[in-house]
């Protein structure tokens, strides 16, 4: 079977679409836009919708693609109703106002908990929940499910709200990795009925109708990017195995380190598996280290031939 993969990017999204020897036979990338609405910077995620729908009808007519997978870069969160967004999805890389991060900061779970340091702007994203929900309590209110990135676009695009784990543990201040279970954080602020039912990463959860024919396409449920590049080399049964996920952020995901070595204070955390097994992971922002140098450079570096 043919498959595209939309993996929605911080500083770029893109849709490959993989032959049935799994290599890549064509590709598609653009910039998502992220705009100035109520105080916030949000995402433009009409424009990224539109942009998504058109790539994969013509993955669908040119290359006869069967199913469509999720991938997507952590520390976001959406807010939903039975149809639509409560609130637009907002940027990680924005700091609350200093007597509101004073107030959200005293709730965060400790760090033996999540395996979350405590860091600055979204970087965990149960922070901006919080800050969203102080002030403005109605997105929260008329929200039905609080979605992960890549879990947003499968519901997008399939019609069904559910929970992955890979992006539920990753960096979020809302998962315990040794308890395999939500975070006292969830439970605290009433969000746990929020939290749509458990399906593993690449399942089927619906389909859309796509393409000249208009047809059914199934769509399967998302995952956390750098959970992914990790999971495609374990089950190559390679033996242990430290994986480099690079992005706007360059993440090292070593499973078999042992956990009470990771310092709060060097920016070390847990990752979970798509299986909810901890990830001990460390990271920098080298992608957009290199977008910086490069002048916002778009392109291939090399090709292998």
């Amino acid at each position: 079977m043919k498959v595209a993969v939309l993996d929605f990017g911080k500083t770029n999204s893109k849709l490959f679409v993989f032959g049935q020897d799994g290599r890549i036979i064509d590709e598609r990338r653009t910039q998502p836009k992220w705009m100035r609405q109520g105080g916030f910077s949000v995402l433009d995620e009409a424009a990224l919708h539109h942009w998504a729908l058109s790539a994969v009808a013509d993955a669908v007519n040119g290359h006869g693609v069967e199913g469509v997978m999720v991938s997507g870069h952590g520390c976001t969160f959406a807010l939903v109703d039975e149809a639509a967004l409560t609130h637009p999805i907002l940027d990680y890389e924005q700091e609350p106002p200093a007597e509101i991060a004073a107030r959200i900061d005293r709730r965060v779970p400790d760090f033996s908990e999540t395996f979350s340091p405590r860091l600055p702007l979204g970087f965990n994203y149960g922070r901006h929940m919080l800050w969203l929900q102080e002030v403005d309590p109605d997105a929260f209110a008329t929200s039905k499910s609080i979605l992960g990135y890549p879990q947003y676009w499968s519901w997008r695009l399939g019609g069904r709200a559910v929970s992955e784990v890979s992006y539920l543990g990753c960096h979020s201040h809302l998962w315990a990795p040794r308890s395999q279970d939500f975070s006292s954080l969830v439970d605290a602020q009433g969000w746990r009925g929020r939290m749509p039912g458990f399906e593993r990463a690449g399942t089927v959860i619906g389909e859309h109708r796509l393409g000249a024919a208009a047809r059914p396409i199934a769509i399967h449920n998302g995952v956390h990017d750098s959970n992914a590049a990790l999971y495609a080399y374990r089950r190559q049964e390679l033996g242990p195995v430290t994986v480099v996920s690079t992005g706007t952020w360059v993440v090292v995901l070593n499973p078999d380190c042992p956990l009470d070595t990771l310092d709060r204070d060097r920016d070390m955390l847990v990752n979970v598996d798509v299986d909810g097994g901890p990830v001990p992971t460390i990271r920098f922002m080298g992608g957009r280290e290199f977008a910086t140098i490069s002048g916002g450079w778009q392109g291939e570096i090399a090709r292998p031939v």
